[in-house]
């Protein structure tokens, strides 16, 4: 299945017709380049530059940068993260490839590496999605192992906290939250800049070949409703790819994401013209129309890059940052703009 659709890849762009707007002027411009949401990005960039810097295809280093995260049990994405409210983890992830070829796995429980498995239903199934029990039992037959039913102590610690009131209520900037106050809950996740980790890892790339891929994954909302989904495992909500344009991909509320479609209508701002960061900007603008003053309760962020390899990102509030690398030496944080 991994050829299915193949018809839409497009020739490859020559390195002088690549410039960045927003950050990077003409003269510095370049490809690769690897684009990810949150502090934890930076430590994912390094292995998905492992894979661009060789020549590799966007598609693998975006698997190989998110899995990074995954498997890291001192942040929020992953077995180590927060549970819903009945003590389980549940992970969600996507990805999609220059050949808008794309898989996803959502509510699966006791794998590590969600994203290596929606890898395989985009290349192995005629599916796009697989969830539940379903999506374990097709990452048991694809040889991942199940790993042990059990919280991480930091978890186990803000789920006990959690069940004093039992009582939901996200956090702007601490997505994988409910209503605890955060030294009890996140001291162990605290970074050096003040900021606090996340459920959610999205990461886009352009390759040197010029193709685009990106991928998304997910412990969602600790403490959420079971069988809670957010846009995370959702194509054309948080993650959406399109190799004549670029790719987007979304962290926040899940839910308004959904609403708007949010990656895809990043991806289809982009089309009209719109910078990447602009692109991003009305995206969220569009959020705050509906949600009118409750949009001060939550947060959205959007990144993207576009084929020309320029990128941007924009949140709704204050606290939203993203990593950018496109050298060795080149690996960093940008604050993302905000409106409210």
């Amino acid at each position: 299945m991994l050829a299915r659709r193949s018809f839409l890849k497009l020739s490859s762009l020559g390195l002088s017709a690549f410039g960045f707007s927003s950050f990077r002027s003409e003269a510095d411009a370049r490809k690769p380049i690897v684009i990810s949401t949150w502090r934890e990005g930076i430590e994912a960039n390094k292995a998905a530059w492992a894979v661009l810097s060789k020549g590799g295809r966007a598609l693998d280093a975006v698997e190989q940068g998110v899995r990074v995260t995954e498997a890291s049990q001192n942040c929020c994405v992953g077995l180590g993260a927060n549970p819903d409210r009945d003590g389980y983890v549940t992970l969600d992830s996507c990805i999609m490839d220059e050949f808008s070829n794309c898989g996803s796995v959502a509510f699966l429980e006791r794998i590590k590496h969600p994203v290596s498995v929606a890898r395989r239903v985009m290349e192995k199934t005629p599916h796009v999605m697989l969830v539940g029990s379903g999506a374990q039992q097709f990452a048991q037959a694809e040889g991942f192992p199940l790993e042990p039913q059990k919280l991480s102590v930091e978890a186990q610690k803000a789920y006990d906290n959690w069940l004093i009131k039992s009582e939901y209520k996200p956090v702007i900037n601490i997505e994988n939250s409910g209503n605890l106050k955060k030294q009890e809950a996140f001291a162990p996740h605290k970074l050096e800049n003040g900021n606090w980790n996340h459920d959610t890892i999205g990461m886009v790339a352009l390759d040197a070949n010029g193709n685009l891929s990106g991928s998304c994954t997910t412990s969602g909302m600790g403490f959420k409703m079971r069988g809670r989904l957010g846009d995370s495992p959702i194509i054309g909500a948080g993650l959406f790819v399109d190799n004549e344009i670029g790719a987007a991909t979304a962290t926040g509320q899940g839910e308004d994401v959904i609403r708007i479609c949010g990656s895809h209508l990043v991806v289809e701002l982009m089309r009209q013209g719109n910078s990447p960061e602009m692109a991003c900007k009305k995206a969220v603008e569009r959020i705050i129309k509906i949600k009118g003053p409750a949009a001060k309760d939550i947060q959205v962020g959007f990144i993207a890059i576009n084929k020309k390899g320029e990128y941007g990102g924009y949140c709704i509030q204050k606290g939203f940052d993203f990593a950018v690398c496109y050298a060795d030496d080149k690996n960093f944080m940008v604050p993302g703009k905000f409106i409210i």
